[in-house]
């Protein structure tokens, strides 16, 4: 372990920053590769919205798990371990040989992303200051964004040039690589429950799996149908029993006096927002590059780097500007740049436009992106005391991954409704009608960003009395 703090800190939100890195590239990395995924495996609409979904679906319903799991048996033993699972499950996705087994792999992915994720930035704001964590974790956010950048580019280029199983076998010298300098060089902590809250564990990985599954059947077998509307009414009855369990138990793993903390409740409800737009957008972007406008994967990629680079660019700046302004003013602007980027881009589609007039409204999207990443997290954290940040932490990359499984399902059906893959003109209808929502969606993340805190001012007592749990107000 570095001896000294500053040392400390720097290993810390480097490896915690690459945990990250491995977890939001694998999200969108097989993006430029679905067409080709389509051919090769005889993959269906369906099958390639799971290529994308099983990683969001075990991703969503099992982080607040992960999160709980860390606090319980150690943060450092638990995001190793969850390296060590991204990377055999990476490993098994490489040498698939049909959309099925495939899938199956990306669950397992998204089980060990869903231990990654959260306790990267509980590892980060656990070892920075107050005053030093939002830029900290606009850092975190900044490499996040590279995942989100790297994924199309490198997804295109490796399916071009090599072969899309390239895609999962290379996270595998930098997974293994991460977990061992992990294991020797991050301290070791836990969260302040010092017994497991298995019931409350149980219940809301199911009450998220209820919540999820029908979004990600209901393209398949319609909205209106038993399975998707029975999946929400059981998601939905799990979720008042968690609920209502939380309330009683004795060692709560979501203390819920949090929701009623605006810093809290207002930057989940725009994470959520942000990613069913997000992720929704870029399932049909990166295929309307190469199925309407007759890109190679690679070109697509290369093509989609000012939107999804903008977070590695700007997400640190996000930082630095929350840390002055405060987290309300950046989280606004961005969603605003969000939504007008989207709707731009909605207006301007067509098979025969040029790159030169869609690549502003990617710019403008990506800003927005990059000013949300950072600021949603560190309002989070800064909304409860530091041993709850495992909590804080697992609750907005949860609310994040809903948000992205819903967005799949939902452009992917006014897509279908609108258009279809038999010509780029009817795929390229379908795509400006999906891109519409996903352009007001993040409008409604902007109202809700309007109503969090201010910059909290200066106080010697950070943990006033009156809050759950001594959190702050903001």
């Amino acid at each position: 372990m570095p001896e000294t703090p500053s040392a400390r800190r720097g290993w810390t939100l480097v490896l915690a920053s690459l945990g990250s890195f491995l977890a939001a590239l694998d999200v969108v990395v097989v993006a430029t590769a679905l067409p080709v995924l389509r051919t090769q495996l005889g993959a269906s609409l369906s099958q390639l919205e799971w290529t994308l979904n099983a990683y969001n679906l075990a991703f969503a319903c099992l982080i607040l798990s992960g999160a709980a799991l860390g606090d319980r048996f150690g943060r450092r033993r638990l995001y190793v371990t969850g390296l060590v699972v991204f990377t055999l499950a990476s490993v098994a996705a490489a040498v698939a040989t049909d959309a099925g087994t495939l899938i199956t792999a990306r669950v397992v992915q998204g089980a060990g992303a869903a231990i990654v994720l959260p306790l990267s930035l509980v590892l980060i704001s656990e070892a920075f200051p107050i005053g030093k964590r939002s830029v900290a974790i606009g850092i975190w956010g900044g490499v996040s964004g590279l995942g989100v950048a790297a994924g199309p580019v490198l997804g295109g280029a490796v399916t071009e040039g090599l072969s899309w199983q390239w895609i999962f076998w290379l996270n595998v010298p930098v997974g293994l690589v991460v977990a061992a300098l992990s294991a020797v060089l991050l301290r070791e902590s836990h969260g302040p429950r010092s017994r497991l809250d298995l019931p409350g564990l149980l219940l809301a990985a199911a009450a998220l799996f209820g919540l999820t599954w029908a979004p990600v059947r209901a393209p398949e077998v319609g909205w209106t149908s038993g399975e998707a509307l029975g999946s929400l009414a059981a998601g939905a009855v799990l979720l008042t029993v968690f609920l209502a369990w939380e309330r009683r138990a004795a060692s709560p793993m979501l203390p819920l006096g949090y929701f009623r903390l605006r810093g809290f409740a207002t930057a989940n409800a725009v994470i959520f927002l942000q990613f069913v737009s997000l992720i929704g957008s870029l399932f049909l972007i990166t295929q309307y590059f190469q199925i309407g406008l007759g890109y190679r994967p690679f070109e697509a990629g290369l093509r989609l780097l000012p939107w999804v680079a903008m977070p590695m660019l700007v997400a640190p700046i996000g930082g630095v500007l929350a840390t002055r302004f405060g987290n309300r003013p950046v989280m606004l602007i961005g969603m605003l740049l969000q939504g007008v980027g989207l709707g731009w881009l909605a207006a301007v589609a067509s098979t025969s436009v040029g790159y030169g007039t869609v690549v502003g409204p990617l710019i403008v999207a990506g800003v927005g992106i990059a000013l949300v990443f950072p600021t949603t997290a560190d309002a989070v954290v800064a909304a409860v005391p530091p041993r709850d940040s495992g909590v804080a932490a697992g609750t907005n990359s949860a609310l994040r991954e809903l948000g992205g499984v819903f967005g799949v399902a939902i452009l992917a059906a006014i897509f279908a409704a609108h258009g279809g893959y038999a010509t780029p003109t009817q795929f390229t209808d379908g795509f400006r009608a999906a891109m519409i929502i996903a352009a007001f969606t993040p409008l409604l993340g902007a109202v809700a960003a309007a109503f969090a805190p201010g910059k909290p001012r200066p106080t010697a007592d950070p943990e006033p009395v009156g809050t759950p749990t001594g959190a702050r107000v903001g």
